[in-house]
């Protein structure tokens, strides 16, 4: 487990003794997708199945796991990557890396190295801000130079947590129709220099 801050937050490797306060989340109508809300309710009905097997899913360094469903339908290869917890004693959200072997360039379908969420009740006490910080060396130790992040124009609070972490705005793109169609703003956070900071 890696401390991230001096909150009571630290990011967990999925788990068997952490996976009853995910299911809660899950259950109170939270989704680790902001895409597809549904997705919350898909993963509810995988634990019932095999919850060991979900727990596997969430970490794939290797891309082993299915092809990935996009909003659109029809599958995308599934990038190598993995998802951690926030964890305050309970669960708190997920923070997930997604990568290309010896390339910083992700493929068009993938709208960042980084996406991150925090469970609406525990909104507004730096989790997203911690959680990203303690995620970025890890970046780098996959061999990446920068990640990419993006959001909504109008997430200003997202916004203010990938700028607060040496974010830098480097586009503004309207997303593909099968994402949404939707104006993004692109971040990058040059993950090289990250013991001078």
């Amino acid at each position: 487990m890696t401390e991230v801050s001096a909150l009571p937050l630290q990011l967990v490797w999925p788990s068997r003794e952490h996976l009853p306060s995910y299911i809660a989340a899950l259950e109170r109508g939270w989704s680790p997708n902001n895409l597809r809300p549904e997705a919350g309710q898909e993963e509810l009905a995988q634990i019932r199945i095999d919850p060991a097997r979900f727990l596997a899913s969430l970490v794939d360094p290797q891309a082993k796991g299915p092809p990935v469903a996009p909003p659109d339908g029809g599958t995308v290869p599934r990038l190598p990557g993995y998802r951690r917890w926030m964890w305050d004693g309970e669960f708190c959200g997920s923070i997930q890396l997604r990568w290309q072997p010896g390339t910083n360039d992700l493929p068009v379908y993938c709208l960042g190295h980084i996406g991150y969420g925090v469970v609406p009740w525990k909104g507004g006490r730096g989790y997203a801000k911690a959680a990203l910080r303690a995620l970025l060396p890890e970046a780098r130790a996959r061999g990446l130079d920068h990640v990419e992040i993006t959001t909504d124009p109008g997430n200003i609070a997202s916004q203010q947590v990938i700028r607060a972490n040496g974010g830098v705005l480097v586009e503004e793109f309207v997303k593909l129709p099968g994402l949404g169609g939707t104006p993004e703003l692109r971040f990058r956070i040059d993950v090289r220099g990250l013991d001078a900071r």
